[in-house]
Parts: C-alpha cells; structure tokens; sequence
C-alpha cells in the first residue's frame, strides 16, 4: 500500500481543512497543516486585499518546514482556498519547495463559485508529478462555511483516492 501525505492551507473558515480532515478520516493518511513563518493578520478585508497583492506579483511567502519529510509519501494530497482564482501564496511555496518527481499529487481547492484555474496551476507547479483524480468544493458564496458541494460527491472522490493508494 502507498504512503499518502495531506497537505493543506486554510486561513479564514477553515473550509480547506474540514475537507482535508474528511480525506484523513477515510484514508488515515498523515496530515499536515501548510503555514506562513508570518501569520496573516488584521480583517478579513485587509487579508483579502493583501492575497490579492501576493497573488497579483507572484509572491512566495516564507513557510515553516513541514514537520515530516514529505519525500517520504508516495502520494501527496494537496489542498488550497481559491485566492484570486490561484492557489493561496503559501501552498504555491509549499509546491516550489518540493522534488515532484517520481510523486502522485492529488490536488483539492475550496471555492465560493469561482473556482478559477486552481487545479491547472497546481499541476503547472509539481513539475514531474504524476496527477490523481481532482477535487473542487464549492461553498457558499457569502464568505462563510456552508458547502455546496453534495457530501457524495466528495465521497465519490475519497474513493478514488483511496483505490489510488492501493495501486
């Protein structure tokens, strides 16, 4: 059986890790949580504007190491809230940071409605990777937390990934 690390961003509701925990759950794959070396802080606005800035200048935050060494997992699950219809900055430095190499990514994105060309830069940033099925979740479109997403459908894709690491 393969080795599958999740690996994930999530800042303001947490929509990203609940469907990271949900992966976890039904494979028991390791988890790990991407984080900046920088804290993003003031309102929800002002964080907002600011991605919207790293976004637009292609900007790399600094992150702290993973405390695993992700070189070590066969298949890395990889999942980012839609910032500016991109990855968040972070996930991208996570991506840039890595030997894809001989590696099966598995990408997810969470997304109020527009889910933007997430998936497609996701695989653009793990050159030499091998891609397994993809997972887009939408939320509400009011900033909040209802998903919108039927919970099938996410199931359907854990199956996916689970025969993935039986291959």
């Amino acid at each position: 059986m393969k080795k599958m690390l999740i690996a994930y961003f999530s800042w303001s509701n947490g929509n990203t890790e609940g469907i990271a925990r949900m992966l976890k759950a039904q494979t028991g794959s390791d988890l790990v949580r991407i984080e900046t070396a920088v804290p993003y802080s003031g309102s929800y606005d002002e964080v907002v504007e600011q991605g919207k800035a790293e976004v637009e200048r292609g900007f790399q935050p600094q992150i702290k190491p993973a405390p695993v060494d992700v070189q070590a997992y066969d298949i890395i699950a990889v999942g980012t809230p839609t910032w500016w219809y991109t990855m968040a900055p972070a996930v991208l430095s996570f991506l840039r940071q890595q030997d894809w190499r001989g590696k099966t990514v598995v990408p997810f994105q969470t997304h109020a409605g527009w889910p933007g060309h997430v998936i497609q830069d996701i695989r653009a940033a793990c050159e030499g990777a091998a891609f397994g099925p993809a997972m887009e979740v939408k939320f509400d479109s009011d900033g909040g937390s209802r998903m919108e997403t039927p919970v099938q459908e996410i199931g359907d894709w854990i199956i996916q990934v689970k025969n993935l690491l039986k291959s």
